[in-house]
């Protein structure tokens, strides 16, 4: 097969304008609410305050256009607007826009999206250049089959995600239950605390009584033996924006044993709860392995009677407050005094076996689902470039 097309053969950039009174976060895509990584779009946090607003159909596709190797691009399943740093493209007439968003997700539209973009510190792309993109020309039967078996994966990984989503739901309904609102022991005897009644036996300390608190550390980047493909697992903050899972096993860098001796990252065991306390503050993670990070984590070592997912949900239901004490002039941060000394309520040692007995299958059952998914996702992400230069045919799955 010859690529013998360019990407403005088959579609075209939309530069229609929309009322921005017809809009709400559940319509209106921006660069920050779009998920890196084909992670499609989450609900927006503001919307627009001018009218400079681009419009965009169910069935487009659309793509961040700032920093293109985040790979941020989504097939609308709605209409609504857009921020202008989103490119809208559409298929034109006997293309099937799934194959064009298949098309587009492949690695290497976003490698050439990147290194035709202009600008260093936050690059675009360039127009022009993205509708010179080289395509193969493919026929529409051919599209349609292409698209109906990557979509079959992708099908399988939203159920799965959407799966963990309600299990989630229901560990932190749990919780708040149990740890907030006190319903089952509403029948015993309460008493006075600093963070109000609570039931007799439980009482209020700090984190550091339930956890071990562990900063990290980055080996020197001048230092190219501190780093390596495959070594000890190490983890930033940005790989948890990249990476919405609750369990993480790796980052994007693995470091070496003499990086960690020449470092303050430490080595933290499998159960570890991960939180981000700067750039930004908040995201939480649980370690599949033995893992280490950098200093943007104030990481916390459960303690045996504690448990795992106590600390995760204590953390997350926990999140807004700490970020409300976080200090500093060029970014705000946690510092390890304060997450020590962080009140915690701290319950019987019955109630919390129970909790952590309660979450152990549905954690189990959870990150089981994430690695399927990280599976299908390379199953997917290896078809389709085969599937797209004809090396493998459609016929032959």
């Amino acid at each position: 097969m010859i690529m013998n097309k360019i990407l403005k053969d088959i579609c075209v950039y939309v530069k229609e304008r929309i009322d921005i009174s017809l809009l709400n976060k559940d319509n209106y895509v921006s660069t920050e609410n779009m998920l890196p990584q084909k992670g499609g779009i989450v609900k927006a946090a503001n919307l627009p305050n001018t009218s400079n607003t681009s419009k965009y159909a169910e069935g487009d596709i659309l793509i961040s256009n700032i920093r293109p190797y985040f790979q941020k691009i989504w097939h609308a399943n709605n209409a609504g607007g857009c921020s202008n740093d989103v490119l809208v493209l559409r298929a034109k007439k006997g293309y099937y826009p799934k194959f064009l968003y298949y098309l587009l997700s492949e690695k290497s539209f976003f490698d050439y999206a990147t290194t035709t973009a202009k600008g260093t510190k936050m690059p675009r792309g360039d127009k022009e250049a993205i509708m010179n993109y080289k395509i193969y020309d493919i026929n529409y039967t051919e599209q349609f089959k292409i698209a109906s078996i990557l979509s079959s994966l992708d099908e399988k990984i939203e159920t799965n995600k959407l799966i963990n989503d309600n299990l989630e739901k229901q560990a932190q309904a749990i919780f708040k239950s149990w740890f907030v609102d006190f319903e089952p022991f509403q029948d015993g005897e309460f008493v006075d605390s600093e963070l109000g009644m609570i039931p007799k036996g439980w009482r209020v300390g700090t984190l550091d009584e339930i956890g071990n608190i562990i900063a990290g550390g980055t080996p020197s980047k001048a230092k190219s033996e501190y780093y390596t493909e495959k070594g000890i697992s190490w983890i930033t903050p940005k790989d948890l924006s990249i990476n919405k899972n609750k369990f993480i096993e790796r980052g994007s860098n693995d470091i070496t044993l003499e990086g960690l001796k020449n470092s303050s990252a430490k080595i933290m065991p499998k159960g570890t709860v991960l939180f981000s306390s700067r750039a930004p503050i908040g995201y939480i993670a649980i370690a599949k392995g033995d893992v280490s990070t950098n200093q943007g984590f104030k990481s916390i070592i459960p303690k045996k009677n504690i448990g795992t997912a106590y600390i995760y949900y204590l953390l997350k239901s926990n999140t807004s407050k700490i970020e409300g004490q976080a200090s500093g002039s060029t970014f705000k941060e946690v510092s390890s005094f304060f997450m020590k000394g962080f009140e915690a309520l701290i319950p019987d040692n019955d109630s919390l076996n129970i909790f952590s007995n309660l979450c152990k299958p549905l954690f189990s059952y959870q990150e089981n689902l994430e690695t399927e998914n990280g599976r299908l996702t390379i199953l997917r992400d290896s078809l389709l470039p085969k599937l797209m230069s004809g090396e493998l045919s459609v016929e032959d799955i």
